[in-house]
């Protein structure tokens, strides 16, 4: 059911971002107005400098009274943002949600988030875990994928004040897929030393990457976890 309200409103929203001085953009998908794509770039100073962020954006029918649904396009590596799927773990988005927040706003507070993260109520586990225990093997990381996965496409049209964005086009950025073991380690934050170790005693090294990752094998915390742990879990343990 059409509510001009709310389409008026978002309108005005969409205009509000085309204007910006920023960097942050908006695209309606589509023409529709209600589903859009923004975009803004990595914070200056953090791991994500240098990338540009997507995320999609639909209003539901009752906004401004309940929250935008977002969720980012680019893979991140973030404890508040899923590896998976890009779901977002952010307060305003949830209980926190005002109907003072506008397309724009929310666009700025997911840019704040990537520069402070909270760990302690995470979207993604295991990425929390490196954040809390090896800073800076999680700024790393971070940064690998921010070149690999977040470098501005000079076609995209949200890299432009004004457009209109056409998913059978576009859609999500295109996923950049890493076959190489050395190459996976690294997106996963993980030591290859490591990783050639266990696979010289004759793993896989796609398992051994999966079972490092789970146990969080890294630096200021192996050895907490120890070998015999990840040899365990190698062979089948469930400990």
């Amino acid at each position: 059911m059409a509510n001009p309200a709310r389409n008026k409103r978002l309108a005005r929203e969409l205009q509000e971002c085309q204007k910006d001085k920023s960097g942050i953009h908006l695209a309606q998908v589509d023409d529709a107005i209600d589903k859009f794509i923004g975009s803004f770039p990595g914070p200056t100073g953090t791991s994500y400098e240098g990338g540009r962020f997507e995320v999609s954006i639909e209003a539901p029918p009752r906004y401004p009274f309940e929250p935008l649904k977002m969720r980012f396009l680019t893979k991140v590596y973030h404890p508040n943002v899923s590896s998976a799927n890009g779901f977002i773990c952010l307060d305003i988005l949830k209980d926190s949600w005002s109907p003072v927040f506008t397309l724009r706003t929310c666009l700025v507070s997911l840019q704040s988030l990537l520069s402070t993260p909270e760990p302690n109520d995470p979207q993604d586990a295991e990425v929390a875990k490196h954040y809390l225990t090896d800073r800076k093997g999680f700024e790393e990381t971070a940064k690998f994928w921010t070149e690999v996965y977040a470098q501005p496409d000079p076609s995209s049209t949200t890299n432009t004040p004004a457009g209109s964005a056409n998913p059978s086009r576009r859609g999500t950025p295109a996923v950049v897929e890493a076959t190489d073991p050395q190459a996976m380690a690294r997106l996963a934050g993980l030591d290859w030393r490591d990783v050639q170790a266990f696979a010289e005693m004759g793993f896989a090294p796609e398992q051994v990457i999966d079972v490092l990752k789970r146990l969080n094998y890294r630096e200021g915390n192996k050895a907490q976890i120890g070998e015999d742990a990840v040899l365990d879990r190698l062979m089948g343990g469930s400990g």
